[in-house]
């Protein structure tokens, strides 16, 4: 079997709320993306459904064009390799996740399986967690995503935080209460992407955990801060989950060294899979647990059942698989996976097409910017 032909095809679609944070509250729910079609001699192809422009996938071109796609962790090496100077970081780290993911998925439907069965999972199924991605939710709104993904059977959840201390607790108490209808305790996670300081996470984090208990509270402080990551880690009760924007998995070697990351979250637009497995695997050595982050359709469950220090994977629900379907789905609280080959995409290519004509919504399509102050002005806490 042999790569033939790359193809991308760039698209603009609506996810089915806007997504948002403390740094750009004010959210986008209009998305531009690219998919990646990696095509064989045999017939066979790799489909990535989320990642880079074709502009940064052509560089690789000459690295894949004629190479058998079953080994994926060679090509995986070659192109990070090829990138040895600027690093596996950036605008380079995109499309090595990028291809890698729809080389995973050539290679699984080549086995004729689907990727959990390749990678070595024994069952299909990971157990999932609520993600709301919305700070600029409503409580109205807040509250029916959350009693939504509690008639799932869903009992985890994390809500976005970080400027509003008195609309925090209200939020986290809004979750907490849809989640208790499972029947079951909360589990209540955090998320305020970067834009606290270190001491400004240890004063927020320590007056949330006054009212609620907090299972982990993520990125805390900056994605390579592992002083100021430790610190957080050491004066708060919550374990500190971080490395969704980590591209390279040497990048959490420090973070691991200096105790610095209680939970890794592995992302698989900005790693891949090979990427994930390495980290995840160097993380169960140091008995770190994994939570993968969020995907459309929840495919990357297939890379969470494989992993043998997986807790629970990020569901936002956000309707951005409006071309493709996923051979999965949620149930009692858990994504469980079917057994269609790859990650099992059924792909609507009329509808993708329909999408691809429709113009960017905006001249920084994918970039989400940091909102100013972010670690500098300290939000006031009340009791």
């Amino acid at each position: 079997m042999r790569i033939t032909a790359l193809r991308t095809v760039a698209y603009t679609y609506a996810a089915s709320r806007p997504l948002s944070d403390v740094n750009f509250p004010e959210g986008r729910q209009e998305q531009r993306t690219t998919a990646l079609f990696i095509d064989t001699d045999e017939g066979i192809t790799g489909v990535a459904v989320h990642g880079s422009p074709d502009s940064a996938i052509r560089p690789f071109e000459h690295l894949l064009l004629g190479r058998d796609p079953r080994g994926v962790r060679d090509i995986y090496k070659q192109m990070v390799d090829e990138v040895f100077k600027v690093g596996n970081r950036g605008a380079t780290a995109g499309p090595i996740a990028t291809i890698d993911l729809a080389l995973w998925d050539l290679k699984a439907k080549a086995n004729g399986e689907p990727l959990w069965r390749t990678l070595g999972a024994g069952v299909g199924r990971v157990r999932a967690y609520a993600s709301d991605i919305g700070i600029g939710l409503s409580d109205d709104e807040l509250r029916a995503y959350y009693a939504k993904m509690a008639k799932l059977g869903i009992s985890a959840g994390k809500l976005k935080v970080g400027h509003d201390p008195q609309a925090d607790l209200r939020r986290l108490g809004i979750m907490q209460e849809e989640l208790a209808r499972t029947g079951k305790t909360p589990l209540l996670c955090i998320d305020s992407n970067e834009y606290w300081s270190p001491k400004q996470a240890i004063i927020s984090i320590r007056e949330l955990e006054r009212h609620y208990p907090i299972y982990w509270a993520e990125e805390p402080a900056d994605r390579w801060d592992y002083r100021g990551l430790a610190k957080v880690s050491a004066g708060v009760t919550a374990q500190v989950a971080t490395g969704e924007n980590l591209k390279d998995p040497t990048e959490i070697g420090p973070l691991i060294e200096h105790g610095a990351m209680d939970v890794f979250e592995p992302n698989p637009k900005g790693m891949g899979v090979t990427g994930a497995l390495i980290a995840s695997d160097t993380c169960s050595t140091f008995r770190i647990p994994v939570a993968m982050m969020n995907s459309p359709g929840n495919y990357a469950a297939h890379v969470a059942a494989a992993l043998p220090n997986h807790m629970m994977m990020e569901v936002p629900d956000l309707g951005r698989d409006v071309w493709f379907t996923v051979d999965a789905e949620l149930r009692d609280g858990e994504i469980i996976l079917g057994d269609t080959p790859g990650f099992g995409f059924t792909l609507d290519l009329e509808k993708l097409e329909e999408l691809s004509r429709r113009p960017s919504p905006h001249a920084h399509a994918g970039l989400m910017p940091r909102r100013p102050g972010a670690g500098v002005i300290p939000s006031p806490v009340r009791s």
